[in-house]
């Protein structure tokens, strides 16, 4: 399976810009067959959304899936999401049959008053797409292993962010723990640019099972980034050396 990872830099507010701006990015970028976004990749972070929140037949969760139909892939991204009386941050995974999973955050990023907004997930969603199980998360989801400990029921995690550079040391080396402790691949969409609440130079990736780096996008810059999800060798990984059913 091929990933392509999208290193954008949003402009807070600016849904249809920003829209507009991805679609020029994927202008050609064919081939994958999952494409990830960083979180609230349509309208910038928010820590209080109600002015850009939408809902499930907004321009963001449209957009995804009609690009995920373009592109005959998955096309994943995190919303701002507005229903019944909450606001989600809302991790969407669209297929190019018109399906559309989801997953809302389930850790709140309270250092910075995330939680006062914003309403908790109480799932662990992870979807099949093309062979492969993906577990979603959004972020400081990142930073709770046992909340993502790999169950024997996914191959790869999807962690779309808005990280900023102050904390991009933990952001590398969480994700890296993540994957050799799940004996999983990781893809990490992150955010660049910057906004008020400060910079972010992606550090987009993708990890293999054995903690190698298989894709990055450069830093500082909107890009995409393609890597191979090889199931074949974490199939053999995994038989030669069985970590997970050693497992608490």
């Amino acid at each position: 399976m091929k990933a392509a990872i999208i290193q954008s830099a949003p402009v807070q507010g600016r849904i249809s810009e920003n829209l507009e701006s991805l679609d020029r990015l994927l202008e050609g970028q064919t081939g994958a067959d999952v494409y990830v976004l960083p979180e609230m990749f349509a309208s910038g972070q928010y820590l209080d959304p109600s002015d850009i929140a939408e809902t499930m037949d907004g321009l963001s969760v449209n957009w995804l899936r009609r690009k995920s139909k373009e592109l005959d892939a998955a096309v994943a991204g995190s919303i701002a999401i507005h229903e019944n009386g909450k606001y989600l941050n809302r991790l969407c995974f669209a297929t190019p049959d018109g399906a559309l999973v989801t997953y809302d955050k389930r850790h709140l990023f309270s250092y910075s008053g995330e939680n006062l907004h914003f309403s908790p997930g109480n799932e662990r969603v992870i979807v099949k797409f093309r062979g492969v199980r993906f577990l979603l998360q959004v972020c400081y989801d990142l930073r709770f292993p046992v909340f993502s400990r790999n169950r024997n029921d996914y191959d790869a995690i999807i962690y779309v962010a808005a990280w900023p550079d102050r904390r991009i040391l933990a952001w590398d080396t969480l994700l890296r723990a993540r994957a050799l402790e799940n004996q999983a691949f990781v893809i990490a969409a992150n955010r660049s640019g910057q906004d008020q609440y400060g910079t972010y130079m992606g550090h987009s990736v993708l990890i293999g099972p054995y903690g190698d780096t298989l894709s990055a996008c450069p830093d500082n810059v909107q890009s995409v980034s393609f890597g191979t999800i090889d199931m074949e060798m974490l199939e053999r990984f995994r038989n030669k050396f069985p970590v997970l059913a050693d497992a608490d």
